[in-house]
């Protein structure tokens, strides 16, 4: 009984290694796992007493039910039959396909990192950069809001920013599900957007089958009620206008909708605007078709000191925020009230009729965005350099314009956002940023726009272009 038995070496660690596995399969992981839901149904319980727009259950589904379920969707199953037929290919190979578009589509939405981690980041993010701003919101219209509706807020793009900003002012409402780019395809940014909700989306893809199965997991998840933000430009403002309207997205949503049974679609239009955007001279390069593609190398080495240069500027109390960014919310747009005015079923009419009423929808959303569009310090600072009314002005000179111009604006009932008491302060701050960026320059006391930087001061000064058009107008 007390013998000794010998055993070869491997043998033994391949019993430690058992026994290992065995510990953390049956006592650690399950431990770890009831801890780790224990924390995640309290932040649900603690979330869903303050949000006017509660988390829904197919948000919290299991990932792998949800693409099971769109997998086997029969809109799917059919568009992959035909995928099949088309391309000569074996059905389970055109199955693969779906399920390899499902996976990269559905999110596995995760509660506590989004409103513990997610919510954290985006304001302590937004906080640092920018003075951040909520100018217009209509209390009333937005809680008048059927809570049971699906909420799908319409916003601009201005900057990539515009997912932090959005997500952090409305965290206090709701979780937003974003469509995202394939730039933000990279570990581990990719595993915390879809943990945030977000699903990821292939620009300007021609594959019938894989918009297909696009289109179906966006009707499950506004069918489901889950509040969605959409950027109807499709992309990044590249000259600082406003761009046409998109209307992919919105038509998944609307090409099945049901107003006399189905929950209400209520879009909400938002406006966003910076007093600077990061990414301002990027957006502006590609406009030139003969510009360099610029290498990744470039563009890491550049973000990295970016980046060191700001954090050098904190560590020795030289650092200064951005400017502003502000947010503006619009009147609410009802799917139902729309389909009642024209007195239409969108699922019952052809194609071509359905495409022209979303076209005269988003036309609407965009005009109630542009609307919105907050007026900053620096596209009105912007604004009067571009003038060119005469070469050189002295600085009294520009401010006076400006806050003529501002007059004129709020007159004209644009959404200035120039605090009250604070309106020299904010212009001289703009007119200082202009400067060290070395957009303005100066002779003897007075100053010009940069002939090199007046692309980019158009940018800035677009934001507001429409309005100028009606001060012209008006005069």
């Amino acid at each position: 009984m007390t013998g000794e038995i010998p055993i070869p070496i491997w043998l033994l660690f391949l019993l430690f290694f058992v026994s290992a596995w065995a510990i953390l399969d049956r006592i650690f992981i399950p431990s770890v796992s009831w801890f780790l839901r224990r924390r995640v149904n309290r932040v649900l319980d603690e979330i869903s007493a303050r949000l006017d727009i509660e988390i829904r259950p197919f948000q919290l589904a299991k990932r792998q039910v949800l693409i099971d379920r769109l997998v086997y969707d029969p809109k799917v199953m059919e568009a992959m039959q035909e995928h099949a037929q088309e391309h000569d290919m074996p059905r389970e190979v055109a199955q693969a396909n779906v399920l390899r578009y499902a996976k990269e589509i559905v999110p596995s939405f995760n509660a506590y990192i989004y409103f513990r981690i997610g919510y954290w980041l985006a304001k302590k993010i937004a906080r640092l950069l920018y003075w951040v701003r909520v100018d217009r919101a209509d209390n009333e219209q937005l809680e008048s809001i059927d809570p049971d509706s699906t909420v799908v807020f319409v916003v601009n793009h201005r900057s990539n920013m515009d997912y932090i900003l959005v997500s952090f002012l409305v965290a206090e409402r709701t979780a937003l599900s974003y469509a995202a780019g394939e730039w933000a395809k990279i570990w581990p940014l990719q595993t915390l957007i879809k943990a945030m909700g977000a699903y990821f989306v292939r620009r300007n893809s021609r594959n019938p089958l894989y918009r297909r199965v696009l289109e179906r997991y966006i009707h499950m998840a506004t069918k489901e009620g889950v509040c969605q933000a959409v950027f109807i430009e499709g992309g990044l403002s590249r000259d600082g206008r406003l761009r046409s309207p998109k209307l992919g997205l919105i038509d998944y949503m609307l090409r099945d909708f049901e107003p006399e049974t189905d929950r209400d679609i209520v879009f909400i239009p938002v406006g966003v605007n910076y007093d600077r955007t990061l990414e301002d001279r990027s957006l502006i390069r590609t406009l030139d078709p003969g510009a360099e593609k610029r290498s990744r190398w470039f563009v890491f080495r550049t973000t990295v000191g970016f980046v060191w240069h700001n954090l050098m500027l904190m560590a020795f109390s030289k650092w200064q925020r951005l400017g502003f960014a502000c947010v503006n919310f619009g009147a609410p747009v009802s799917a139902r009230e729309f389909c009642r005015v024209h007195a239409v079923n969108l699922r019952k009419i052809d194609r071509s009729k359905r495409f022209s009423l979303i076209q005269e929808l988003c036309n609407q959303l965009m005009v109630s965005i542009r609307d919105i569009v907050p007026v900053l310090s620096v596209s009105l600072v912007a604004g009067v350099l571009l003038e060119r009314r005469e070469p050189w002005l002295s600085e009294f000179d520009i401010k006076a314009r400006v806050h003529g111009l501002i007059e004129e604006l709020q007159a004209q009932g644009a959404p200035v956002h120039i605090p009250t008491r604070g309106a020299e302060l904010s212009v001289t701050m703009a007119f200082n940023m202009l400067r060290l960026r070395r957009m303005v320059i100066e002779s003897d006391g007075l100053f010009s726009a940069d002939p090199k930087s007046l692309d980019i001061l158009s940018y800035y000064a677009n934001a507001m272009e429409h309005w100028r058009r009606r001060l012209e107008i008006t005069v």
